[in-house]
């Protein structure tokens, strides 16, 4: 009985010092995830200042639950950009990519998740009810085919192609969702100078990476080869 006793004891005391030593460990893992989120969440685009991909999507996400049926997920890609470095330089090319993230903050106001996705990709996240969204849209298209000013040359004429969806069209508030459908229907008005609000058939285009799927005769972007 002795024995036993004292093998329980011992049980006992090796559970305490397993809880112990994991009560630390499980606080400074919630710990280390929260700081990776604020970190990812602070990091910036150095050319741009706008929020790099993760910062974008975790603020995205907090004004899609804030807004709802009300917010509006834009998607943008500047046209023919790689032909703007060819024949300007990349300096001016780095000058229009800044000038259309300064656009894109002031357009999308002071609560709204503005991101550099790479290369010459933004997207924006912000609160644009049912009403004013067409609007809204048209003003941005506007905006962005203003020419950029450039110190050592002649302004460059610059547009374009825009994407949106919105939750009440589409049923979700999923980022990724209506990120793809953006996507899709960016790509289904590029190059044609007016901004297109996704619809539930934009939400079935399959894509990789965010981007359509190839089809015969384009590139993995969806656009013609």
């Amino acid at each position: 009985m002795a024995s036993t006793a004292r093998v329980q004891d011992r049980l006992r005391q090796r559970a305490l010092l397993i809880t112990t030593l994991t009560v630390p460990l499980t606080g400074w893992t919630v710990h280390a995830v929260s700081l990776h989120r604020q970190l990812a969440a602070a990091r910036r685009d150095p050319l741009t200042g706008l929020l790099g991909r993760d910062g974008y999507t975790i603020k995205a996400q907090q004004v899609l639950r804030r807004y709802g049926d009300s917010a509006l997920v834009v998607l943008v890609d500047v046209d023919h950009f790689k032909q703007i470095n060819d024949t300007r330089g990349h300096a001016a090319g780095d000058r229009v990519l800044a000038d259309i993230a300064r656009r894109l903050t002031a357009w999308a106001g002071s609560h709204a998740s503005v991101g550099r996705l790479g290369g010459d990709e933004f997207a924006v996240a912000t609160r644009i009810g049912p009403g004013r969204r067409q609007l809204r849209l048209a003003q941005l298209t506007t905006l962005l085919a203003q020419p950029v000013e450039v110190d050592d040359g002649a302004p460059i004429d610059v547009a374009a192609s825009i994407g949106a969806a919105s939750p009440d069209i589409l049923g979700t508030t999923a980022l990724s969702l209506l990120q793809r459908a953006a996507d899709a229907a960016m790509y289904e008005g590029k190059h044609s100078e007016r901004a297109i609000l996704a619809g539930p058939q934009h939400a079935a285009v399959p894509s990789i990476n965010g981007r359509r799927a190839g089809r015969p005769g384009t590139d993995s972007l969806g656009r013609a080869a």
